[in-house]
């Protein structure tokens, strides 16, 4: 039974690990992205107000350069297909409270993973170039507005100069 050659798609990924994010935190970001274009995926993160948001944008910049250097691809046309939060080690902190006792502060992180593909809409229309400007009907130019006829000036009475007090009765007397 013969097999056919299936085309693989290139699926590129970017990894920062480490990251000093509670991954539940980074979890609520990224599900934002997930199945999203890169530029819209962008978007997304620069008006997300979460701290976990400049990390995940930083791991996508990251997967669209290793995406435009390694495999020749344009990262417009790429969409984050998968985009996922493990947990990290957890670095174990104490802190003094009443009586002599301790409590312990967890600090957090986590690894995030965003992993990008060719968008199927962006393969199957391709791009139109900048350089072919598209000819469009012309519309046809309106009138220039006219202006408001130029009202001539009144020339108003200078006002008196305003004196002291004791400019005033000095002048009464």
């Amino acid at each position: 039974m013969a097999t056919k050659a299936t085309e693989t798609r290139p699926e590129v990924r970017a990894e920062a690990k480490w990251v000093r994010v509670s991954p539940r935190k980074a979890r609520l970001v990224v599900e934002h992205i997930r199945g999203r274009t890169v530029p819209e995926a962008r978007t997304v993160l620069a008006f997300t107000s979460r701290a976990a948001a400049r990390d995940v944008e930083r791991v996508l910049r990251s997967a669209v350069a290793n995406a435009e250097a390694n495999h020749g691809l344009i990262g417009d046309d790429l969409l984050v297909s998968a985009a996922y939060v493990d947990e990290g080690p957890t670095i174990k902190r104490w802190r003094a409270r009443a009586r002599g006792r301790v409590a312990r502060i967890n600090k957090r992180t986590c690894h995030i993973t965003v992993k990008l593909g060719e968008n199927p809409r962006a393969v199957a229309a391709p791009r139109k170039r900048a350089a072919e400007p598209a000819k469009a009907e012309e519309k046809p130019k309106r009138a220039p507005r006219a202006r408001k006829a130029a009202e001539p000036k009144t020339e108003e009475t200078p006002k008196p100069k305003r004196t002291t007090t004791r400019k005033k009765k000095e002048a009464a007397t």
